[in-house]
């Protein structure tokens, strides 16, 4: 039986968190079904549009995503909403769903007696965490999906594989191999040859649209911990060694990324190659991992152990 959200999720300890879902039916979330010789292509497009609108609504940021034939991969940042006022978070809400009893009024300035005021109040407060919750943010992401596919196939039911997956990530090394993995999906399962070719994945549109809204890379305190430039040098170099066979950007040059977070290449590409999706609840090293236990009130947590960084 797999980890309770509440132990899987704990943003106090870490702000970064690595997503899955995986489509339940044989029918594919995206992608060509040869069986039927329908094309899902289309569907790829829902969820990157729906995910982007989500982010632009909830306290959370996007790191990285790939949208492959039957899942998809999301690495998202928690963000602090608590100076969100009362009235933007109702407004924020009610991109999603229908305000109940007195919070429109509440919006339009009509005057309201205490216990109305009281219950908007209260209702703010609700929304307010909600907007800065993961399990949140995926279940107006899947439950839109699912709808749509659904009405789209013409049958009811499971759309989706249970709940979706998660992982902690408990630092900047944690994440920037998380990232990488979730990049170089495409590359790995043979559908693009280099990273610019890798549709529907978060490294293509920071290559192709320099407007993306994802979260920036090293610009402010809020952005991701490294630059872009190494980011991409490492990608590439990442998905050259692990993919020898396939073509792509082969450099001569080591990224100097690796310089600066401490990492040997060798140690970097074993880590690359054995992160896995699914079945860990974290991701960092065993000190990390002991003390995000500790934090979370569990005895043991099942996770992707990293080797120490280099002194």
């Amino acid at each position: 039986m797999g980890l309770a959200r509440k132990y899987q999720i704990y943003v106090e300890e870490t702000p970064y968190y690595h997503v899955v879902s995986r489509c339940v039916r044989r029918a594919f979330l995206c992608g060509d079904d040869h069986a039927s010789g329908r094309s899902f292509e289309h569907r790829r497009k829902w969820v990157v549009e729906r995910m982007k609108y989500l982010a632009r609504l909830f306290s959370i940021d996007i790191c990285a995503y790939a949208v492959m034939s039957n899942h998809f991969h999301i690495v998202l940042k928690v963000n602090n909403n608590a100076d969100w006022s009362d009235k933007r978070v109702l407004m924020t809400w009610a991109g999603l769903f229908d305000l109940p009893g007195p919070c429109e009024p509440f919006l339009r300035g009509e005057p309201l007696s205490k216990p109305q005021l009281d219950f908007v109040f209260q209702k703010a407060d609700v929304y307010r965490q909600r907007l800065k919750s993961i399990s949140w943010f995926m279940k107006c992401l899947n439950e839109y999906i699912a709808r749509r596919a659904n009405i789209e196939d013409g049958c009811t039911g499971h759309f989706w594989e249970s709940r979706f997956k998660s992982q902690a990530l408990l630092d900047e090394r944690a994440l920037l191999t998380c990232m990488a993995y979730v990049d170089l999906n495409p590359i790995r399962a043979a559908m693009a040859k280099t990273p610019e070719q890798s549709d529907y994945t978060s490294i293509q549109e920071r290559i192709k649209d320099k407007n993306t809204r994802l979260i920036g890379f090293g610009y402010d305190e809020n952005d991701l911990p490294f630059s872009l430039s190494g980011y991409l040098d490492l990608v590439d170099y990442s998905g050259r060694a692990i993919l020898e066979t396939k073509r792509g950007y082969i450099s001569e040059n080591r990224p100097p990324i690796l310089d600066r977070l401490g990492l040997d290449p060798d140690t970097w590409l074993e880590e690359l190659k054995g992160f896995k999706s699914v079945g860990f609840s974290a991701v960092g090293t065993v000190d990390q991992l002991k003390k995000f236990c500790q934090k979370v009130g569990k005895k043991f947590a099942v996770g992707h152990r990293l080797k120490p960084a280099l002194e």
